[in-house]
């Protein structure tokens, strides 16, 4: 209010203002409202034990931020760092704050054990491939696959022509049954090719569980492999793996003598863990139909080993009264249960997933002797910590994300009260009898489900596909595995030092049968398997976070994980394909075409590469498609097809075609230097070895790439090449060549329909028969990972 002489004026707020400050004032109990809940869920979040599950998230997170560095970080610092970080924490521990810098301080501890493991098995890794190089060393392990066998060889003695490399490791492909014995001494020549790296810009690095594993390059025996008397003993641990070897091959051949092929296989991958054998069309069944995880080792088959020992056990005891009226046989059946469980694991070979079942098998088999509740998230979390601690890099492998996402899952529903839901009422035993087989049946449909949206995003990530009938396939075969494989292969290792395991790897082999009938027939079905393109790691973390709030909060807060899932959904799916993929040799192109699917251009097979290649780009073809070849004109001097848009991409392995398609082509891949002024987009020989693999994206007239070896990028399994350049690629991109003229886009060679462009494009080249148009194939190395 204003007063002017006699006069007194009254002002209102202007008209926004009041608005505003109204509407401000409406949302203030909504905002408090908010704060109050959110309050409560922090609250209700609090206890005893909470904290635990939370450890290795952060632990994880921690190892995944070490793994994601450009180069190695120092591991001293690291350490001191996560000491520094601990002593906050503890300073702290009286704190609203101790939480938070637990959680921290355990990031910072994941990142730490993370560098301490690289720097403990740090070792040399063969950078350039080596031919006619002599070794002599100790045979560590071997395994037979279907093709061919494979070997470890811890080196001694390594001699190599023209060069000074030194190896510690090396894994080495022979003719199949000629590996020999493990912890044998031997004597060979063999050719040496570096870690496979990833076969296109995030894929998944091979090379990297090669290196943790302490093998430093792979190879092809030349010749005989000649066991020698040992110089020196080759140490405890050899004679160890040994041993457990002789086991195994000792099993593998009785079962051999009663069953062959995939039944065979199958039998000694449950027993032994050594599933190398199965042949790739009931290997591809297994996993399409979602019955792949009968074949690793986990959780289910620790279970049931643990289980039928226990039960075994219990029962025996149970027939002396004086053990039942004094003695805790519970406990002793447990204590029995743990050390065939612990046997279990040493036979198959500890693989991640075996180490955290077996981890997740003995908390609840000790907490049993305990007295204490066992299945809880405080049981996994013990486990998960355990395996990290001891190999970090586990994390990033498909067997642990897929395996703990399954426990996590089946974990949450039994904390849900899952027997609760189906608890059979007191009826007549014939009631009472059916409603346990349909209680059975739900409890494992449910299990089933459950577990297989739990891996579904990591299925989706690491192989591109998802499976449909997962859920059918399980109720079908799951009940056979459990009642008759399992226990008749376990009865078979108790009477085969006997003589009389015969009869029971015959009982077994009607359970495999079942189980590959099973597979093959859900793997038929229409839809059974859906590919998903590759997508990056982000939709993956947001997944994953989103699983964990949803399984381990107790408020409201936990829906928030559904958001996050529903979230990710769309972001990968929305992921950009390439246009082109180059190989990291430069011999293997891959090129999308009108139809918007890929073409190959190739110098020599890779089956292997390109079946990776097709999966990333979530197509179903098989490598041996003849549509993969489409639209691709090929002679003795190299190939050719079209992009989308017309423009041509060539693979040129002559000089002369290089003077060619210099001027021809929009993208020209080759091993040979190209000529000053090429118009093309050219990437050399030269350039994919300091990259690796690439990916392009036409953006406008230029080219968009992504390596698998950035030049800031320097790890210990993938070290930075010595030249600091990326690319000697030409990116200039005139006009005038981004789309191929109609006569530039006929075939090389004379066609029923394309007589015009040869007579058109004079050249040697386009004088050839079709017969010579195709490449000769190198033969290619039985190494392809697992």
């Amino acid at each position: 209010m204003e007063q002017g002489g006699s006069r007194a004026k009254v002002r209102t707020w202007p008209a926004g203002a009041s608005i505003t400050t109204a509407r401000l004032g409406a949302l203030r109990p909504h905002g408090e409202a908010l704060w109050d809940w959110l309050r409560g869920c922090v609250q209700a979040e609090r206890g005893p034990g909470r904290l635990l599950p939370w450890l290795p998230v952060a632990l994880g997170a921690g190892i995944a931020l070490y793994f994601t560095a450009d180069h190695e970080p120092i591991a001293f610092v690291a350490a001191l760092t996560a000491l520094a970080l601990a002593a906050v924490a503890f300073a702290l521990r009286h704190h609203a704050l101790f939480a938070l810098a637990v959680l921290i301080a355990a990031v910072a501890a994941g990142f730490t054990v993370a560098a301490l493991k690289t720097a403990r098995v740090a070792h040399p890794v063969l950078a350039q491939p080596l031919f006619g190089v002599a070794l002599k060393g100790f045979v560590e392990g071997r395994e037979q696959r279907e093709r061919s066998d494979r070997f470890v060889l811890r080196i001694t003695h390594m001699e190599a022509p023209r060069s000074t490399s030194s190896l510690q490791r090396v894994r080495l492909s022979v003719r199949k049954g000629t590996a020999p014995a493990a912890g044998s001494f031997v004597e060979l020549k063999a050719r040496l090719t570096p870690p496979m790296a990833p076969l296109q810009p995030g894929g998944y690095d091979f090379a990297r569980d090669l290196y943790f594993q302490g093998i430093g390059a792979t190879g092809w025996v030349l010749g005989a492999v000649t066991v020698k008397p040992a110089p020196e003993s080759g140490g405890l641990a050899l004679r160890y793996a040994a041993t457990l070897q002789g086991i195994r091959d000792a099993i593998d051949a009785r079962i051999r003598i009663v069953l062959e092929g995939d039944r065979r296989a199958i039998a000694t991958a449950l027993l032994t863990g050594r599933r190398d054998a199965i042949s790739a069309p009931v290997n591809d069944a297994m996993f399409i139909s979602g019955l792949g995880h009968v074949l690793s080792i986990s959780g289910y088959h620790m279970a049931v080993v643990a289980g039928v020992v226990f039960f075994a056990v219990r029962a025996l005891l149970a027939l002396l009264p004086a053990l039942t009226v004094w003695g805790p046989i519970k406990k002793y059946a447990a204590g029995a249960a743990l050390a065939a469980a612990a046997f279990y694991l040493a036979l198959s070979g500890a693989e991640v997933a075996t180490q955290r079942s077996f981890l997740m098998t003995a908390v609840v088999l000790i907490a049993m002797m305990v007295d204490r509740q066992a299945i809880t998230f405080r049981t996994l979390a013990i486990a998960a910590l355990i395996v990290l601690l001891l190999a970090p890099e586990a994390l990033v492998h498909p067997s642990f994300q897929m395996s703990f996402a399954a426990t996590l899952g089946l974990v949450a529903l039994v904390q849900l009260g899952l027997p609760a839901l189906f608890a059979s009422p007191d009826q007549s035993g014939t009631a009472r009898a059916a409603l346990w087989g349909a209680r059975e049946i739900a409890l494992l449909a449910l299990a089933s489900l459950v577990a297989g949206l739990a891996t579904l995003p990591y299925a989706a990530y690491h192989f591109h596909r998802v499976t449909a009938y997962g859920v059918l396939a399980n109720l079908l075969a799951m009940p056979v595995v459990s009642a008759l494989v399992m226990p008749a292969g376990l009865l078979g290792l108790v009477a085969m030092p006997f003589g009389f395991d015969t009869v029971f790897w015959r009982i077994m082999a009607i359970g495999i049968e079942w189980l590959v009938l099973v597979a093959q027939g859900v793997a038929a079905l229409p839809g059974a398997v859906g590919p998903i393109a590759a997508f990056g790691v982000g939709p993956l973390l947001v997944v994953t976070l989103g699983l964990v709030t949803l399984t381990l909060q107790r408020s409201a807060l936990r829906y928030l994980g559904v958001v996050l899932i529903v979230l990710a959904v769309p972001w990968a799916l929305a992921a950009e394909r390439p246009d082109i993929v180059i190989g990291g040799d430069g011999r293997q192109v891959a090129v999308r075409g009108a139809d918007g699917r890929l073409r190959l251009l190739q110098d020599g097979q890779h089956g292997f590469l390109q079946k990776v290649w097709l999966a990333a780009d979530g197509d179903g073809r098989s490598a041996s498609e003849p549509s993969l070849g489409a639209g691709v004109s090929c002679d003795r001097d190299g190939c050719v097809t079209a992009l989308a848009d017309g423009r041509l991409v060539a693979l040129s392995k002559t000089p002369e075609a290089v003077a060619e398609d210099c001027h021809k082509a929009a993208v020209l891949v080759t091993r040979h230097p190209a000529p000053e002024g090429c118009a093309a987009y050219v990437i050399e020989a030269d350039t994919l070895r300091r990259t690796g693999a690439q990916r392009l994206r036409s953006v406008g007239t230029s080219w968009q790439a992504s390596v698998v070896h950035p030049p800031e990028r320097d790890r210990p399994w993938a070290p930075r090449a010595p030249l600091s350049a990326i690319s000697s690629a030409r990116t200039k991109h005139p006009a005038d060549r981004s789309t191929a003229s109609s006569a530039e886009r006929e075939p090389r060679s004379p066609t029923a329909q394309g007589e015009r462009a040869a007579s058109q494009r004079p050249s040697p080249r386009s004088q050839l028969s079709p017969a010579a148009r195709t490449p000769a194939s190198p033969p290619v190395d039985d190494d392809e990972p697992d």
